[in-house]
């Protein structure tokens, strides 16, 4: 028969096991929590697809914005194989609404609508609300370079010609360390107009 003494010292022993253990797991939950709320933010940007008349004030879009909408949808529908898209973001006018709404009906998302003169304030709004999400921005050929530059991506985005619709740009907003750029092409392709 073990002692009184004995039976005293495993009690501390398991005391202190266990204590040493709810430290360690309440360490691992806490980093687990700060790297996960530190996570890369990811930010698709799209220019609205083609328009009808590029005359009128809020056009719809074209039957070749149509198609490209539909590819665009294609593409970003899976874009992440664990989670997909987790917002989008448009201007109001109907071209870019369009070129936004196939996606959002898929995925069963809101269409978030921000002033596109204001490029900014959009940025501020979706880093903060969407941290280490993946967000699709629909803007315009003169207000693309700027959202990218704000967000501290590459100053070199070349301008957007008025029939240029095929750019797709991915920024990586990491928590430590470098935003990244990527450009990719889809749908029918853009041809330059060589004619001089």
């Amino acid at each position: 028969m073990r002692s009184k003494k004995e039976q005293d010292r495993r009690r501390v022993r398991t005391a202190r096991r266990i204590q040493v253990f709810i430290v360690y797991t309440a360490i691992a939950i806490g980093l687990a929590w700060f790297f996960e709320s530190q996570a890369t933010t990811t930010m698709i940007f799209v220019r609205h697809a083609e328009q009808t008349d590029h005359e009128a004030d809020d056009p719809s879009l074209s039957e070749a914005g149509q198609r490209r909408v539909a590819e665009l949808t294609r593409q970003l529908v899976d874009a992440d194989v664990v989670a997909g898209i987790d917002a989008i973001y448009s201007t109001p006018l109907k071209r870019s609404m369009e070129t936004a709404q196939p996606l959002a009906d898929r995925l069963g998302l809101p269409i978030h609508s921000y002033d596109a003169g204001d490029t900014e304030a959009v940025l501020e709004t979706i880093l903060k609300a969407h941290k280490g999400k993946i967000v699709l921005v629909v803007a315009h050929s003169n207000t693309l370079p700027e959202l990218i530059a704000n967000l501290g991506a590459s100053k070199k985005v070349p301008p957007i010609a008025p029939n240029e619709f095929d750019n797709i740009y991915i920024i990586s907003i990491p928590w430590f360390g470098k935003t990244k750029t990527i450009r990719l092409r889809y749908g029918e392709p853009y041809i330059a107009d060589v004619a001089g």
